[in-house]
């Protein structure tokens, strides 16, 4: 059975730090690409960050660029979302989705929330 467990999430001042981490299990990790999405009240999901398999290749939307920084631990099964300089507009629920490199097989996490504010 397929798991991916974020942590991390909370209540943060404008201008403050958080780090996401998801933890996978139940799907062999190195073979899925790993996006954070995140989804706030009344939009759509949208797509954070991502990072390929090796861990060599990285996107980000524009409103995270500078900002936000997604890694991957392969040995320990887990991706993280480093989020520097958070502002209110960052405030959403944040999705960890695993993607497989060789087929549409993907699985999602159950969220964790990030709220930003003073």
């Amino acid at each position: 059975q397929v798991q991916l467990v974020e942590s991390g999430g909370g209540l943060v001042q404008p201008g403050g730090s958080l780090r996401l981490s998801c933890a996978a299990s139940g799907l062999t990790f190195s073979d899925y690409t790993m996006t954070w999405y995140r989804q706030a009240p009344g939009k759509e999901r949208d797509s954070v960050a991502s990072i390929s398999s090796s861990g060599s290749s990285t996107n980000y939307a524009d409103s995270v660029k500078g900002r936000f920084t997604i890694s991957r631990d392969n040995t320990k099964n887990t991706v993280y979302l480093q989020m520097n300089s958070l502002k209110p507009e960052d405030t959403a629920v944040y999705y960890c989705h695993a993607k497989y490199r060789f087929g549409s097989v993907d699985y999602w996490g159950q969220g964790t929330q990030v709220t930003v504010s003073s």
